[in-house]
């Protein structure tokens, strides 16, 4: 009862706050206000909307129970993310708001064509509903089972109430994003945010005491010398994630994410200016190193407390919350978790009906719509893609090398051909719009003829990163032979504030730098020359962060004036 309790008080407190801070704002008026929240959320909002938009059960659950099976290699995803979260607000963040879009595919039909546009946006909306709605869904439905026996309360079979489980929280989700908007989504993604990280930390901890006998320390010492080859950052050719994919396919999926990701870069989207963007964006990477104390170092002590005896992997995280957390932490645990569900859900959900009312309704069925008209129809889009996707969520289950993986494996279909297509469209001005279209075709169709029909012998992540090379290739060769004739002039708009935050490449350098520094010290055997290496570029890092940081300092109107008035 004391579990329910602080659910449901958690729960209607972001609810309220969500409420509360946009009552006035009038923001599900227009299009504009609906999916881009007016372009006013500032750097806080923008960077805790971002994580809880990525960061939800299929990380608790799926990653945590990916950890559970190989260990620390797994972090691949974690630390390579914050490296491009990094090129997003260095490089594509400023180029998005300069040309001031809604939405990725809005730039491919600016840069190339119509079809292009078309194309991207379908590509878009399978991926959402395929690979990542459902997923989160399911693994949502597995966490609150575990946490609340919904089973055994009800006396029903756990099939039983993991549908339940999937159509009460996908039903929920629904309506928050409907009548919400972006900007509702935002605060209460915040709001969770902080909590999803307060109370996964407390996770963290709970479990070390209580292998430890009450000594956070002692317990994490106990779990390391049980299990020291689960701490190994490094993994081989024939383990889940060899070190040799980061450079590969890891790297290519995780740019694709976090830059080219519509329901990612539509939170920066909205920011007020550039500047508050990319305060956001680099919080969202200093949080993401923080992140695998949350959804990695829980999977490897529940292998510990388990004795790595358990019948589904994927079920190691709830089954550690159950055990180590306190009644009335559990209800807000709980609580959190619904949180993460409802901001990825709502988040997919929002991006899926910016893109098919921007970029298809109103530009290929209904032209002539008004803005009342065009936020209607992404309201019953939203409703029929959330039923769609609560009937297949129950269909993921069982996957043989978990959930979190499956995502990924799914995600390769469209990452290296959007990113690839993305990018050449950024950086050249002739490539026709032939080689997009193309280039996105080949590689969609070669992803999933090698991966799921032929099934090459090769680890998907590689195969991943050979065809975003294939396709950049692909695309340059035509615009060498075939160029347009004309050059593309991006044609940019004064929509938002573009100079760029002072502090940025100090901090995104220190951001880079803790990514290294957890594979090197987690790195088992590491020779010499490698660690005397690291000492020297951390060195030299350090010292033009704290160089920039002193400089911008001075900067201060308030230090400036104290500085002439002494002298």
């Amino acid at each position: 009862m004391l579990a329910f309790l602080s659910f449901a008080g958690f729960t209607l407190l972001v609810a309220g706050i969500a409420w509360y801070k946009t009552r006035h704002a009038h923001l599900t008026d227009s299009t504009e206000g609906y999916f881009l929240g007016g372009r006013t959320l500032t750097g806080v909002f923008i960077g805790g909307s971002m994580l809880l938009m990525n960061l939800s059960t299929e990380h608790l659950v799926g990653l945590n129970g990916l950890a559970f099976r190989t260990g620390f290699i797994v972090m691949a995803w974690e630390v390579m993310a914050a490296i491009a979260i990094v090129a997003f607000g260095l490089y594509f963040l400023p180029k998005y708001l300069k040309l001031g879009i809604s939405n990725i595919p809005e730039f491919l039909e600016r840069r190339f064509d119509r079809d292009t546009l078309m194309i991207t946006s379908i590509l878009f909306l399978g991926m959402y509903v395929i690979s990542l709605l459902p997923i989160v869904l399911y693994t949502g439905a597995i966490a609150l089972e575990s946490l609340f026996q919904v089973s055994h309360v009800f006396q029903i079979d756990k099939t039983t109430a993991l549908w339940i489980m999937v159509w009460g929280v996908g039903g929920l989700g629904a309506v928050y994003a409907i009548l919400g908007g972006i900007k509702a989504i935002a605060i209460a993604d915040t709001i969770n945010g902080a909590g999803l990280i307060i109370g996964g930390l407390m996770v963290t901890l709970f479990a070390l005491a209580y292998v430890g006998n009450g000594d956070i320390w002692a317990g994490l010492s106990d779990v390391y010398q049980a299990n020291p080859d689960k701490f190994n950052s490094i993994g081989d050719e024939e383990s889940l994630v060899p070190f040799s994919t980061l450079f590969t396919g890891v790297i290519i999926s995780n740019m694709f994410f976090w830059c080219t990701n519509q329901s990612i870069v539509q939170k920066s989207l909205a920011a007020k200016n550039l500047a508050e963007g990319q305060k956001g964006v680099m919080l969202c990477a200093l949080f993401k190193l923080i992140i695998p104390t949350i959804i990695i170092l829980p999977g490897i002590i529940a292998f510990h407390i388990f004795q790595g005896h358990l019948d589904n992997p994927d079920n190691a995280y709830p089954r550690l919350v159950q055990l180590v957390l306190p009644e009335f932490l559990v209800g807000f645990f709980a609580a959190v978790v619904v949180g993460a569900v409802f901001s990825t859900f709502s988040g997919g959900l929002n991006s899926s009906v910016t893109l098919f009312t921007v970029n298809i309704y109103r530009k290929r069925l209904k032209p002539d719509a008004t803005e009342a008209q065009t936020v209607a129809v992404g309201k019953y889009l939203g409703l029929g893609l959330a039923l769609v996707t609560m009937l297949v969520a129950p269909l993921v289950a069982n996957a043989p090398d978990g959930l979190f993986y499956l995502i990924q494996q799914l995600q390769g279909i469209f990452n290296a051909p959007i990113l690839s297509v993305v990018m050449v469209g950024l950086m050249t001005k002739r490539v026709p719009a032939i080689a997009a279209k193309l280039g996105l075709l080949f590689g969609m169709t070669a992803y999933i003829i090698c991966n799921f029909i032929i099934k090459v012998d090769i680890h998907f992540f590689h195969l991943v990163g050979i065809l975003f090379v294939l396709n950049v290739v692909f695309m340059l060769t035509i615009g060498y032979f075939f160029p347009a004739n004309t050059p593309y002039e991006a044609e940019y708009t004064k929509q938002v504030d573009i100079t760029p935050w002072g502090l940025v490449w100090p901090v995104a350098l220190l951001i880079v730098l803790g990514s290294i520094s957890m594979y090197v010290f987690l790195a088992q055997d590491a020779p010499q020359y490698v660690m005397y290496g690291y000492y020297v570029c951390a060195a030299i890092i350090l010292a033009y962060v704290f160089y920039s940081m002193g400089k911008e300092l001075m900067k201060r109107p308030e230090l400036q004036q104290s500085t002439t008035e002494e002298i």
